[in-house]
């Protein structure tokens, strides 16, 4: 696995440019994670999406334990935390769902703030309000800066309480499709190594590098 930085990319900090088998590590441990928490009693389709991000994460940071990951001994599963989007700005500007730290990141580039977020929200298919709270409080921090702004990769997790996986996809890409953003939408194609992903990519501002968005569906029973 290699991490590649570059300090060119954003000011003040280093850039962190995972590669296939980070990402696909990560991936796979929301899913670990998930086939832990899908099993809690607080998890259920009327559940607030803080309630069920706490038992993913809880459950992420247990599948690690296990030790069954190849991965399990290089990855911190932080809380959620307030965050700056930049590092000039003296007061947080946003709060961070799942902040990621990999020991080995840590070590090559000495960068004290997250190395990957992973962003959660619910969704349903048919339901044009989630839909739009995906792309515009999830997917659009990260386009914006707001999160990831020194990131190539960002994570998002859609908790899918009503639907099919592939229906809320289709919703997203409508309402993507609609803001007329064709180029950004959710690649139906599964992410390599890992099932019920998707991939988007999304451009920046100018001097900023673009972001390359993950999207793991989960079903919420």
């Amino acid at each position: 696995m290699k991490i590649l930085g570059s300090r060119s990319s954003t000011v003040g900090r280093t850039y962190i440019n995972l590669d296939s088998d980070l990402t696909a590590a990560i991936v796979r441990t929301i899913e670990a994670g998930w086939a832990i928490a899908a099993g809690r009693i607080e998890v259920h389709s009327g559940a607030n999406e803080v309630a069920i991000t706490e038992c993913l994460r809880d459950a992420m940071r247990a599948a690690l334990l296990q030790n069954r990951l190849p991965w399990a001994k290089t990855m911190i599963v932080a809380p959620g935390t307030e965050s700056r989007s930049v590092p000039q700005l003296t007061a947080p500007d946003g709060r961070t769902d799942i902040p990621l730290f990999l020991t080995n990141v840590f070590a090559k580039l000495r960068e004290h703030d997250p190395h990957a977020i992973v962003e959660c929200k619910r969704v349903a298919e048919g339901n044009t309000s989630l839909a739009r709270e995906y792309v515009v409080e999830g997917v659009d921090r990260f386009k914006s800066g707001k999160y990831g702004e020194n990131h190539s990769n960002g994570f998002m997790v859609g908790y899918v309480i009503s639907g099919s996986r592939q229906g809320v996809v289709k919703g997203i890409n409508a309402y993507l499709q609609g803001q007329s953003r064709i180029g950004e939408i959710l690649d139906e194609r599964p992410a390599r190594a890992v099932a019920n992903c998707w991939i988007s990519e999304h451009s920046r501002q100018p001097g900023k590098m673009p972001i390359a968005l993950h999207h793991s569906m989960l079903l919420v029973r």
